[in-house]
């Protein structure tokens, strides 16, 4: 299996990266006494509850699912009583209801739990679809959905998502360290029942162990290729790890897909090979706790509906912290509630200073053009918020704003600290309201 040094790199900032934990081996967090399993923890449509108050539940059964295709099940992380279904609040805005269950320190498995049958395309991604699967990188698509693509015979790359360019967190790095044998089985599942042809692991120039401990995994497989990464954010990016890794540009309004490309995160990948071994479905997550705030940070296993307080606890997390992200400092959610559960895409809980929390005052754009300079897509930010400022949505479009992936960039490099990644999406808001 060849190690190759990727030549090409869309642009992007350079960050620091401060991996303090990359080292600090995962920890299993202690059964919490409850946990909140909200209804919704992926892209599309929100699951029903499957059980009512009173009820005993063991780990790994189903409690939650929808009739929507776009839609995975949900299942309990923990043994105990359900105590509550309650109407939830996710820090995106969305509303649903969560399943409250009293644990009972246990940890009894479903009986029904068994070990997945996969003889053929189909089967694996039904089993997939069953296990709960969705990206685990960050963005919660349902995993499924990107195995079943109406035209998977002419997929014939699989691109392995382990750049984990966001500052602070280093939980696919532990996975690659960790569950080394789970990721070479998962990549292996999906390359059988798929029929994939190569499969590209990306990973940054900055970690060097991930790439050793996978080239030896991989040595005997011919068509697997290490491709080490340019250390540059956002290069995890689907956009830019298909092309550092396969040279393939994903044009405006298509699909990785429809270039014969998927991506898979490489913690989800590494759960498929877990899961079809065991049968347990996706109901823990490894989490990087860390940030300018922590002194002591770890990389931990908790179950799915733990809530964040009880995680900030564990880690000896003082109150007198300025900010609470869910994700990365670039593109993490602010977590206004210590009491919000942890939910299936969530990969690390960054805890931010009072100095570090505090916004620097925005001035007039400069026009230095440096927004443009580290955009991964070539956009022009200061155009666009003028367009969204003046409601143009022609303008809008005419600049491509659905382009935008969100990555952050154009605010962190701006001399002016004007909120140009923000102002992106209440114009792509816009344009699809219009």
């Amino acid at each position: 299996m060849p190690i190759i040094k990727s030549k090409k790199s869309l642009h992007g900032a350079l960050v620091s990266h401060c991996k303090k934990s990359k080292d600090n081996e995962t920890e299993t967090i202690p059964i919490p006494s409850k946990v909140k399993i909200p209804m919704i923890q992926h892209m599309g449509a929100p699951c029903s509850p499957l059980v009512k108050v009173g009820d005993q539940v063991y780990v790994g059964q189903k409690i939650g699912e929808s009739p929507e295709y776009f839609s995975v099940p949900i299942h309990a992380s923990c043994s105990g009583v359900v105590k509550a279904i309650e109407d939830f609040n996710t820090p995106m805005g969305v509303s649903c209801k969560s399943v409250v269950i009293e644990t009972d320190g246990q940890q009894t498995v479903d009986p029904e739990i068994k070990v997945p049958t996969a003889n053929n395309k189909d089967e694996f991604i039904t089993a997939v679809k069953e296990s709960g699967l969705v990206g685990l990188g960050g963005a919660g698509f349902p995993t499924f959905i990107k195995l079943a693509y109406k035209d998977i015979d002419s997929v014939k790359n699989l691109v392995i998502n382990a750049a984990e360019c966001e500052p602070y967190i280093t939980a696919d790095y532990r996975e690659c360290l960790e569950s080394t044998q789970n990721i070479v089985e998962g990549i292996n599942l999906v390359k059988k029942h798929l029929n994939i042809e190569n499969i590209y692991i990306g990973v940054e120039d900055n970690k060097p162990e991930a790439v050793q401990v996978l080239n030896k995994a991989f040595h005997d497989s011919s068509d697997v290729k290490i491709v080490r990464l340019k250390t540059i954010y956002p290069q995890g990016a689907e956009k830019s790890i298909i092309y550092a890794t396969c040279g393939i540009v994903v044009e405006e309004g298509k699909l990785p897909a429809d270039h014969g490309v998927i991506v898979l995160n490489i913690s989800t990948v590494g759960f498929i090979g877990s899961y079809m071994k065991t049968g347990m479905p996706l109901v823990s997550k490894r989490i990087t706790v860390d940030g300018d705030f922590v002194s002591n940070p770890k990389n931990l296993r908790v179950p799915i509906g733990i809530d964040i307080q009880t995680v900030l606890e564990y880690c000896n997390i003082k109150e007198e912290y300025g900010k609470v992200l869910m994700g990365g400092p670039m593109m993490g959610i602010t977590v206004n509630d210590t009491l919000t559960p942890i939910i299936k895409n969530n990969n690390a809980i960054i805890v931010l200073s009072k100095e570090a929390s505090i916004a620097p005052p925005t001035t007039a754009c400069i026009r230095c053009g440096k927004c443009i300079a580290v955009c991964p897509l070539k956009l022009m930010p200061a155009k666009l918020e003028k367009a969204y400022d003046n409601k143009n949505v022609e303008l809008l479009n005419e600049l491509h704003i659905s382009l935008c992936i969100n990555c952050g960039c154009c605010t962190y490099i701006c001399p002016a600290k004007r909120h140009l990644a923000q102002k992106n999406q209440l114009a792509k808001a816009l344009v699809r309201n219009k």
